[in-house]
């Protein structure tokens, strides 16, 4: 079954790029020996629509053209489906199969193998082996977020959101209906940065917070786009990763290593207790009450009550 399909795949190419004007669907079948084995019309029609999403899926570029008669008629023309020299350094192509490899244990494996064997076939050297286990380190980005694959779409094509989402303070989720910008990873947690449209301002949702299923909401932006590097620094920013002041904790003796390596002083005082001088953002809150009773915030008083709100709202659950 497997071998009838990529013949079929490769005759359907082999016309689309041979044909020097668009082929009809009739004119298509009629050359096509797997398509006038068909048992109908309706048989035809899925197995062609599903044969050339398939192609296209495999980056071919298929034109649909209507001719004077109202008929429609489809073309891959040459030059649409012939990739320019590729001219990458050995640095430049190890980046590459490095990049391909990170995603191999996340959703994005197909769309990383394929971009690569394309690259293989135009002249990405053979020499790069970016499977290989030719280090001790392997990259890898986790992705176990259902929302991740549906958002990076959204992302991509510019298409407004609809998800429920439950902040760290609250019992329940709400809708928040959002103009996605940028998936970013920070700290091992999926980020989004984008526009929130009933708040009228830029938001970041980090995505282990995403209840339900993402819904697409039309089409086009009310909002403008900012660019990449503003969109990680907002990401960075109420992640938590940009402090401009410091915080003071007691810390329970022998735990908490994570905030002992950020530390700026760390005092002992004693009954398995330690005092640290730490960082402060935005987001530190949410990070503190993950250490549960580890963990006592001493100063600022702002954010000692952010704490106390936020483990007042996971006890009521």
């Amino acid at each position: 079954m497997a071998i009838a399909k990529a013949e079929r795949l490769m005759n359907l190419a082999l016309c689309l790029l041979g044909a020097r004007r668009p082929l009809s669907k009739r004119e298509l079948r009629e050359s096509i020996e797997a398509y006038l084995e068909a048992g109908s019309d309706d048989s035809f029609n899925r197995m062609f629509e599903r044969d050339k999403d398939d192609l296209r899926e495999l980056g071919l570029v298929i034109e649909t053209v209507e001719n004077l008669d109202g008929e429609v008629g489809y073309l891959a023309r040459r030059d649409s489906n012939r990739l320019p020299p590729i001219t990458l350094d050995a640095e430049e192509a190890a980046a590459l199969g490095l990049a391909a490899k990170v995603w191999q244990q996340a959703r994005l494996a197909g769309a990383a193998s394929g971009a690569l064997q394309k690259l293989r076939a135009a002249g990405l050297p053979e020499a790069v082996d970016p499977y290989g286990a030719h280090g001790a380190l392997e990259p890898r980005i986790p992705v176990h977020e259902a929302a991740f694959e549906p958002l990076m779409l959204a992302c991509r094509d510019r298409r407004p959101v609809l998800f429920d989402y439950r902040k760290a303070t609250a019992a329940r989720p709400e809708p928040r209906h959002v103009e996605p910008w940028a998936l970013e990873c920070w700290r091992g947690h999926w980020y989004l940065a984008g526009f929130d449209r009933d708040r009228g301002a830029e938001r970041v949702f980090r995505l282990s917070r995403i209840t339900g299923r993402v819904r697409s909401r039309g089409t086009g932006f009310t909002a403008p786009v900012p660019d990449v590097v503003t969109v990680r620094e907002t990401v960075a920013s109420w992640a938590g990763e940009i402090a401009d002041r410091s915080a003071l904790i007691r810390l329970r003796s022998g735990a908490g290593y994570p905030l002992r390596a950020k530390a700026v002083k760390v005092r002992e005082l004693g009954d398995g207790w330690d005092e640290l001088e730490i960082p402060y953002g935005h987001g530190l809150d949410a990070w503190l009450v993950e250490f549960g009773p580890d963990v006592v915030v001493l100063e600022p008083a702002e954010l000692r009550a952010d704490v106390v709100d936020r483990l007042r709202a996971v006890a009521k659950g």
